[in-house]
């Protein structure tokens, strides 16, 4: 782990705060190779100076100047002639003076000096340094008279140490060093003050010291004897400071030191407060057992009257003392150093605040400004000097003094008026890096009266001085709140009459690093492992370290160290005892920034906790009428620290034995400021939690009646809703007892009818939750109100809410339409009710079949449909053909379906369509084209046969039975037979013939015959045909034509002979 944390997160405080610096820029020193320079001092010795007289007295003096400058000083008002007093040594370069006093009185070196450092271009001057020789004057002697007193009484041992410089350091002593507590202490001037005496404080040796720390000499007082007697006890009074009242006085920025000391018996307890305010907590320090009060760093608000109380059993006692606060001259804006181009005007301000208000006095090169030569170009006015067009020659260093009767302040502040170009003082090109959302200052430092001309972002955008951007008079350019839209390039170019400079600078706008898991509070039995996480987001470009502190402190480097393991995002701590009890905080470092978080780790023994024990000594105070102040003891933690405590009211008017939560509190406090409601009987009671679980209650409080008052509520959940046509039920949650803030508790009911610019109907009722108006029109809208009141006035005014008169049963549909209708479905439209009388919440549709039978009507079965308020279309379909149907539609709303609307409709079948519809399909169409070709390839092939055979013979009895078939079509399913010849005759070329010279009666039950007159088909005796089918058969020939199929060859032949 790194060891240098600590001086790594004050590098990054440093360069936090100067980053965040908002109105001074860079001090850059002149080169001073190359530039004259007035005088600067640099270094001198504090304004009040006390030596030992043992060591050389070193009074310092430093300065800076080109050319370097000469020192010369006095003492008391006079020169002082360093060269002439061979005691004194100026150190060579410097205005340090070297006295030596060994062998001298070191008396004759008192005084008061002032240094002076001067060159061609200016005198500066160094503050009045006061020399005083440190002393430790022995006691006066004096002779004590033994004291006698008694018991309880108080008494004051008085010191009275020598006058010493610096004061000593007074303390007290018998055998040994006096032991200090409440009732024994000692005050600010060295006093011992006893509260009350007891008997154990007689002794004869108390003896007062006064230690110098210059001179590391101790002196003491004559030893003092006090022999106590019996006595009872008494009220608090004040030995320390006496009276009533006292008035102290203290300068801004000092310590404020308030001492009271009382007496009484028992001894008094101390306390403090701020009359009217209150004490400083943050700059405030208690000491010697709460007797002296000391506030640090005073400022204005600080004055006032501070009440000191003692309190005992017998009694209280006051005091007040008054303070007021003055102000020795400090700065609110120094003179500072000034390069002017010659003819530029320039301006010093020396600006101070002080208590009473200073006295500014201006010298120019160490004389008065009256008395210094005559400078036309110069103009005093308070506080300011104008130079205007200054001319070269005329540099100089001027001297503002600023002082009251509390003390003075000395500034030097030269003036160089120099003719030169301008030059640059920063580096160039350089680099800032700053965080998302924080300042950025970008420093452009030109000398030589240079005028800031223009500030360019990336070269292009020019920047002008307003938000988010702030040019300094001194160059540097600040960003209020830098973004990453801010990253870039800056450049600045400043001009004066002898030339022309640019400078750049580039900014870096980085995310902010953010722990996103913190670590939690962990509660863990001993010999456990604790893992306490720690997860972070940053800026990419930036490279985090992670460090672990235990406590504010590095992590264990004992034993322990090797069971603390730490990774890129935990800490795991094993087998933990309660050694490793405490706070541990991780902390995420960049070069840029930083973010932690801490966790508390609790090691309770393995066996279970117990619950927290009960608090207990509960306490009203602060009493008011809407609140009053609970303070309790926490009982016994059990090792497992207390996370919350719950604070629970009983109400023994309205809801006695009941306990209500009311409010919860952080386990660390032991206080509430309890928010009350009227007309209450208040009882408390406080509960502690820790990670089992929840103690038992605690005692109940005293009660708490808190004043009745007019309600702070209405009611809620206020509804106007009608159950029947006629009226308005207006309901409502009614008030509790707890919410009524008061007895006679009603309710103001208003309604009018919304848009009609009636006036409110109004009636005041009880003990009800709803009221109901009647003689209402049917469904519209009313304006409601429902306000509470009792014996001591109204609620607030209350909002209004929309509600509705009863509903009714809706009107008829406006129409019923038929559209479209088809072969078997059709489309049916409607429209809304003229008359909703109410919210519609759909529609009921009925429809049934109606068949005539023997000139007669019957009704089919009835279909029901419903439908949201919203549909007012709907498609019917799977309806039969020729076919009567009649339909009835009817609104409905929340009281029911209205008045039926009908019509009828007749569905009828449209063939000649369908026949139509198929004999123009395009497959239809192909299917023939195909089968006629097909017709005119076989004819072809046919007729080349048949040019090529020769006779076939011809025989009866197997023209009948075995002669070749011509299969016709069959009327089942329109197919055709194969041609064939018998076995006797050749067949034709590439036809096929039966094995067994038949064909197979099975597949074919018809023959040609079934195509003549009535007989047998006639051949010649060459076997060609004779004749050819009979008309007859014009059915067959009309089902072969619906066929989807392909027609026979033998068939297409018979056609064409």
């Amino acid at each position: 782990m790194d060891r240098n944390w600590t001086w790594v997160l004050i590098f990054r405080a440093a360069l936090l705060v100067v980053l965040c610096h908002m109105t001074s820029a860079l001090d850059v020193p002149l080169d001073r190779k190359y530039l004259p320079q007035p005088p600067t001092i640099t270094l001198q010795s504090p304004k009040d100076y006390i030596f030992d007289p043992r060591e050389n007295i070193v009074i310092h003096c430093e300065a800076k100047g080109k050319p370097n400058p000469s020192f010369s000083w006095t003492r008391n008002g006079i020169h002082f002639d360093v060269e002439k007093d061979s005691k004194v040594l100026m150190k060579p370069g410097s205005g340090t003076l070297v006295i030596d006093i060994s062998g001298e009185k070191a008396e004759a070196y008192e005084g008061t000096y002032q240094c002076t450092a001067h060159n061609d271009h200016g005198t500066a001057v160094s503050n009045n340094i006061v020399i005083r020789q440190s002393r430790s004057p022995l006691w006066s002697k004096e002779r004590n008279e033994a004291i006698t007193v008694q018991m309880g009484v108080s008494l004051v041992l008085q010191c009275r140490p020598p006058v010493g410089l610096p004061p000593p350091v007074i303390f007290w002593m018998d055998n040994s060093e006096l032991p200090l507590d409440q009732r024994v202490s000692q005050a600010l001037n060295g006093d011992l003050y006893f509260s009350n005496v007891l008997p154990e404080d007689t002794r004869s040796d108390y003896i007062c010291y006064a230690r110098f720390p210059h001179t590391q000499t101790i002196q003491q007082k004559q030893p003092i004897s006090v022999t106590v007697l019996s006595k009872g006890e008494h009220h608090p009074g004040f030995m320390l400071p006496l009276g009533p009242t006292s008035t102290k006085m203290v300068l801004r920025g000092e310590t404020l030191e308030l001492e009271c000391i009382a007496e009484g018996l028992p001894t008094p307890e101390i306390s403090w407060q701020k009359d009217g305010g209150e004490l400083p907590s943050n700059r405030m320090s208690f000491h010697n057992f709460k007797k002296t009060l000391k506030i640090s760093d005073v400022n204005e608000v600080d004055g006032g009257d501070y009440r000191c109380t003692a309190t005992n059993n017998m009694g209280t006692a006051h005091h007040i003392i008054k303070v007021t606060v003055k102000a020795a001259p400090f700065w609110v804006s120094a003179p500072r150093n000034l390069i002017l181009a010659p003819n530029e005007t320039g301006i010093l301000t020396c600006r101070v605040k002080g208590e009473p208000k200073p006295k500014i006095t201006w010298f120019v090169n160490g004389v008065l400004m009256e008395n210094a030569p005559g400078d036309h170009s110069r103009k005093v006015e308070d506080d300011t000097v104008i130079l205007s067009n200054v001319q070269s020659g005329s540099s100089a260093v001027y001297q503002c003094n600023a002082s009251n009767e509390f003390g003075y302040l000395l500034a030097n502040a030269f003036v160089s008026v120099l003719a030169e170009p301008p030059r640059v003082l920063t580096p160039p090109n350089q680099v800032y890096q700053v965080i998302s959302n924080n300042p950025a200052l970008l420093h452009f430092i030109f000398d030589f009266g240079s005028d800031l001309k223009t500030v360019f972002k990336d070269s292009q955008t020019s920047i002008k001085n307003g938000d988010p951007y702030v040019i300094h008079e001194n160059g540097t350019l600040e960003i209020h709140v830098a973004q990453p839209l801010n990253s870039g390039k800056y450049t600045c170019i400043a001009t004066n009459n002898l030339g022309i400079k640019e400078n750049h600078v580039y900014l870096e706008v980085k995310e902010p690093t953010r722990i996103l898991k913190q670590p939690e509070y962990k509660v863990m039995q001993r010999g456990m492992n604790a893992v306490f996480e720690c997860k972070v987001k940053h800026d990419p470009s930036l490279i985090p370290t992670m460090i672990w502190l235990k406590d504010n402190g590095e992590l264990p480097d004992d034993e322990r160290y090797k069971l603390f393991e730490v990774d890129a995002d935990s800490l795991t701590i094993k087998y933990v005892t309660e050694e490793d009890e405490g706070t541990y905080t991780c902390i995420r470092n960049t070069s840029l920034d930083q973010d932690s978080a801490s966790a508390m780790l609790t090691v309770v023994e393995a066996t279970p906790t117990p619950k927290p024990d009960p608090p207990t000594d509960l306490e009203l105070t602060d009493h008011t009428e809407r609140s009053v102040r609970l303070t309790w003891i926490p009982g016994d933690e059990h090792n497992s620290p207390t996370q919350k405590f719950l604070i629970q009211y009983e109400d023994l008017l309205h809801q006695p034995g009941v306990w209500i939560n009311l409010t919860e509190v952080a386990g660390t406090s032991t206080t509430a400021r309890l928010n009350l409601s009227p007309y209450v009987y208040y009882s408390f009671r406080v509960l502690a939690l820790n990670h089992v679980g929840y103690s038992l209650p605690s005692q109940p409080s005293h009660q708490y009646r808190t004043n009745p008052a007019a309600p702070d509520e209405n009611p809620s959940n206020v509804q106007g809703v009608g159950t029947q046509p006629g009226n308005l039920v207006i309901s409502w949650t009614p008030l509790t007892g707890f919410q009524s803030n008061g007895p006679g508790l009603e309710y103001r009911v208003q309604w009018r009818q919304k848009d009609m610019d009636e006036d409110w109907s109004s009636r005041n009722v009880a003990n009800v939750s709803q009221f109901v108006v009647s003689e209402t029109p049917t469904f519209v809208p009313y304006e409601i109100k429902v306000q509470a009141l009792n014996d001591y006035g109204s609620g607030p005014e209350p909002e209004i809410v929309i509600g509705y008169s009863g509903e009714d049963f809706p009107g008829p549909p406006s129409f019923l339409n038929i559209i479209n209708p088809s072969l078997d479905s059709l489309i049916l439209e409607w429209g809304p009710p003229l008359n909703n009388n109410g919210r519609l919440s759909g529609y009921t549709l009925k429809y049934q079949p109606v068949s005539a039978v023997n000139n007669t009507s019957e009704l089919g079965p009835v279909k029901v449909m419903t439908f949201l308020p919203n549909e007012t279309t709907v498609i019917l379909g799977n309806l039969n053909s020729s076919m009567l149907y009649k339909f009835y539609l009817s609104a409905k709303t929340i009281k029911g379906s209205g008045p039926v609307i009908t019509e009828e409709a007749v569905i009828i079948m449209e063939t000649s369509d369908r026949q139509v519809d198929i004999a123009t399909q395009g497959w239809f169409i192909g299917l023939m084209c195909a089968i006629a070709l097909l017709i005119l390839v076989l004819l072809i092939v046919c007729f080349i046969k048949r040019n090529k055979g020769g006779k076939y013979p011809v025989k009866e009895k197997e023209d009948a039975h075995q002669d070749p078939e011509i299969q016709p079509m069959k009327e089942d399913d329109g197919t055709f037979g194969e041609y064939s010849d018998t076995e006797d005759h050749k067949p034709l070329k590439g036809s096929r013939t039966p094995s067994n010279g038949t064909v197979r009666r099975d597949e074919s039950d018809d023959s040609l015959v079934d195509y003549g007159e009535g007989g047998e088909g006639q051949f010649n005796e060459d076997g060609s045909f004779i004749g050819q089918y009979s008309g007859k058969k014009e059915k067959d020939t009309h089902e072969g034509n619906e066929s989807s199929e392909a027609p026979s060859p033998v068939n297409a032949m018979n056609s064409f002979v």
